[in-house]
């Protein structure tokens, strides 16, 4: 049998229930040769010497044999137990040939504890016992020797068949807890793997939530104090005008904090259209900048799952966060288009513009790191590079995650444009909660 180790756990249930099954069929093959014994013919003296053998196995077996058994391994003390419970079945046949019942439950017990070639001859021997027994005492009618003769050759083959019989089941059974150990360590593997993932799955989503919300207004923050500061003592109304603005925004962000904690929808969206939250985003953006920013919708506007409002307006905040601080822009358009299937934004400036090759291999890395690989690029949108390593590559992440698709199209001197599309046939929001699902269950897993 297995042996039960630390690394194996405990055994398993029907490996054990089987031994159990064991246990019953030698208290009854004992029980049954004994009562033989006490009805046999032979003197009393006899009769006692054999009962008193056969009653010896019995501790013989439960104190040392079945420990054998029931481990991984033979070694010298198989050996002595196979030995000792030869000698004592010896004695009990010479003096009763009766016992030889015993051998119903001597032959299964050498099989298991023995290799199985010794195993075999120590059975075939164990069959040859009564014959050899009744040929030394002499005197035997020819007859009576063949009977027993017959016998035990009968006894051999049914031994040899049972011999293998049990080997397979014990070899079966140690097979069955070496697949039950693997399984445990696979799944335990598993769920490593899986609350690895869910933790970097996690991080990523939270750079991400970060970088758009809390670190784009503490930017646009730094940027109006710094104004305040300037015109405070030439121009105290633009300053305190700049410093209204930095009230107004540090309230918004405390909004975006506290839901972005709670794991709800962004406070512009709770309460308004995605359309009008980008209108303010345009608005706040003339506003902090200086910059001409129109905004506009094309298409009958319609209601969107929150899983699209949510990326749109995230994209529409990064790509004015880079025209603000990278652009050198006079003017930006944001447009929010409503097509036959499908919706999306497209964000125009005309600044100094850049490479957008550069731009497109980072829009590629995003989209392989959202299905499972690793984007390293250097961010950059509206003009410029990003902050960090998640502007451009976790917009592009966001609107991946949802089966939309982003483009950037600039040219050195000519301005830039970023476009992002999102189909509405309901994968988008499907993905989105599937995915946000797996984060937190994953992150949970332990």
């Amino acid at each position: 049998m297995g042996r039960v180790t630390p690394e194996a756990g405990r055994a398993p249930e029907t490996r054990m229930r089987w031994f159990g099954l064991w246990d019953s069929y030698f208290v009854i093959c004992y029980l049954v040769t004994t009562g033989l014994v006490f009805t046999s013919a032979v003197p009393q003296t006899g009769r006692s010497v054999a009962i008193g053998a056969l009653t010896v196995i019995v501790p013989w077996y439960a104190g040392i044999g079945r420990p054998l058994m029931l481990r991984e391994g033979r070694d010298g003390r198989n050996t002595a137990f196979a030995a000792g419970l030869f000698v004592l079945f010896g004695v009990a046949t010479a003096v009763d040939l009766t016992s030889a019942f015993a051998l119903f439950a001597i032959v299964p017990m050498l099989m298991m504890s023995l290799d199985t070639r010794p195993a075999v001859v120590a059975g075939v021997l164990g069959n040859l016992v009564p014959v050899t027994m009744l040929w030394l005492r002499g005197g035997a009618t020819a007859p009576l020797v063949l009977f027993v003769l017959l016998a035990s050759l009968l006894g051999i083959a049914l031994s040899v068949l049972l011999g293998l019989w049990i080997k397979r089941v014990v070899r079966q059974n140690k097979e069955h807890a070496d697949l039950i150990q693997e399984l445990r360590r696979n799944r335990e593997q598993v769920a490593r793997l899986s609350h690895q993932a869910g933790i970097a799955a996690e991080r990523e989503r939270l750079a991400r939530e970060i970088h758009d919300t809390l670190a784009q207004s503490l930017t646009s923050i730094i940027s109006l104090v710094q104004a305040a500061d300037a015109e405070v003592a030439d121009a105290p109304d633009v300053a305190r005008k700049h410093l209204a603005l930095v009230g107004r925004m540090a309230k918004e962000s405390l909004a975006e904090a506290r839901a972005f904690v709670a794991d709800r929808t962004p406070a512009s969206l709770r309460e308004s259209s995605l359309a009008q939250a980008l209108r303010r985003q345009a608005d706040g953006l003339a506003a902090q900048t200086g910059l001409l920013a129109r905004f506009a919708v094309e298409g009958e506007e319609r209601p969107l799952p929150m899983a699209v409002n949510v990326v749109l307006l995230r994209a529409a905040q990064e790509a004015g966060t880079n025209v603000r601080k990278h652009a050198d822009a006079r003017a930006v358009d944001l447009v929010l288009r409503y097509g036959e299937g499908q919706v999306g934004i497209v964000v125009t400036d005309d600044g100094r513009g850049f490479d957008a090759a550069g731009a497109e291999r980072e829009v590629e890395a995003a989209r392989g790191a959202a299905s499972g690989g690793q984007g390293d690029g250097q961010d950059g949108a509206g003009g410029g590079a990003g902050d960090g390593g998640f502007g451009l590559r976790g917009m592009a992440a966001r609107v991946a995650e949802i089966g939309g698709a982003m483009s950037v199209v600039s040219t050195p001197g000519a301005g830039t444009s970023v476009e992002v599309k999102v189909p509405l046939d309901g994968s988008a929001e499907r993905r989105t909660t599937a995915t946000a699902a797996t984060a937190r269950d994953e992150e949970r897993c332990a």
